[in-house]
């Protein structure tokens, strides 16, 4: 049986991980992994693989980046000859990046069967590019692996057969779970003279917050306010940075640390440390809620709202005096508390890989 892995950006580095490591212990198994290079600078992309102990690629397809149609058909291009050479039995794509909806549209025009793993999730915002690559990719998929029973809901009340829907629980926390006692942040602390200092934690990526200028000075100046009164820890992802570079009349606060994006393994030490995290990614909502760390979304919604619902996580939207209350809230000691969804536990992997297994047999 031959397994090929589709990856392009960071969120699916963590993810492909433990089915990898899953899979490999079955018998006659042949792997490959295909990184289309959606994320291609070293500290968003190579540390990862190395971190996470995954293999060399055996294809990288460095797509790059560029419009979503651009990079999309990019992708499409070059890896339908990948696809066509390897033969794989089945093709097996993560997450909702443009990597993901791509490689399903080629496995689907040359009938590769196509496993989604995170299927199911729905923000019902159809403005975000994500979303129209989970529906897609979802509408094609034969194997869905869903991390949680909404996930189920959603799918069945789109039509999708029920057998081909697999309730297995989230892979991002496998990889969590493997990694934790390896994760420190110490020397990161040190250098920020925080060692001893509780401290919010920052993450911004998503167009409708980082693109637009103003809503992104809207979001730094709250920050500033809150930075002044605890430390706020900001590794600004590249797409940021691009943004935040137009915005040169900013000034910022002593205690507000912009940072180079940082590994897997110290980011999850940081947000283990944190007495609360401020993003709009939809893996740290989920990780928080895991870690049960207080987490605040700047988003009008989420495709993750189980962390609402069991974990962690509140919604602020793009209402920064929210934010700001929400904020001083979780430093008062009345932020959210919240539980470990079920299935949360580590072995999400495992039970993909047996059920392929199963289905090779």
């Amino acid at each position: 049986m031959k397994i090929l892995h589709v990856v392009g950006a960071r969120p699916n580095f963590m993810k492909v991980a433990p089915v990898m490591t899953a899979l490999a212990r079955g018998r006659g198994v042949v792997q490959v992994l295909v990184h289309t290079g959606q994320h291609y600078d070293a500290k968003m992309s190579n540390v990862f693989f190395h971190q996470l102990g995954l293999p060399e690629p055996d294809f990288n397809l460095e797509a790059g980046s560029s419009s979503h149609a651009v990079q999309t058909a990019e992708i499409m291009m070059r890896f339908e000859p990948v696809l066509i050479r390897e033969k794989p039995n089945a093709v097996l794509v993560y997450g909702d990046v443009n990597s993901t909806v791509a490689a399903a549209l080629v496995c689907a025009k040359l009938l590769v069967p196509v496993g989604h793993v995170e299927a199911g999730l729905r923000s019902y915002d159809h403005t975000m590019p994500e979303e129209i690559n989970r529906i897609v990719t979802d509408r094609l998929a034969e194997l869905l692996f869903t991390p949680s029973a909404d996930a189920d809901k959603n799918l069945m009340s789109e039509g999708v057969p029920e057998d081909r829907i697999h309730l297995v629980g989230n892979v991002m926390i496998d990889t969590l779970v493997r990694l934790l006692p390896r994760a420190d942040c110490s020397s990161l602390l040190q250098e920020l003279s925080l060692s001893d200092q509780r401290y919010i934690l920052v993450t911004l990526h998503r167009p409708s917050n980082v693109d637009d200028a103003r809503q992104l000075t809207e979001i730094l100046c709250a920050l500033n306010e809150i930075a002044g009164q605890v430390p706020v820890i900001f590794p600004v992802h590249p797409r940021t940075r691009q943004v935040m570079r137009e915005l040169a009349s900013l000034e910022f606060s002593s205690g507000l640390h912009l940072t180079a994006p940082i590994g897997y393994l110290e980011f999850l030490a940081l947000q283990k440390g944190a007495a609360l995290v401020i993003t709009d990614s939809g893996g740290i909502q989920e990780e928080t809620t895991y870690l049960g760390v207080p987490c605040l979304t700047v988003r009008e919604n989420t495709e993750r709202p189980i962390t609402l619902e069991v974990g962690t996580n509140v919604l602020v939207g793009r209402d920064m005096a929210r934010l700001r209350d929400e904020t001083y809230r979780v430093l008062s000691g009345k932020g959210r508390t919240g539980g470990i969804p079920p299935l949360w536990d580590g072995k999400a992997g495992d039970r993909i890989a047996d059920i392929l297994l199963a289905l090779s047999v």
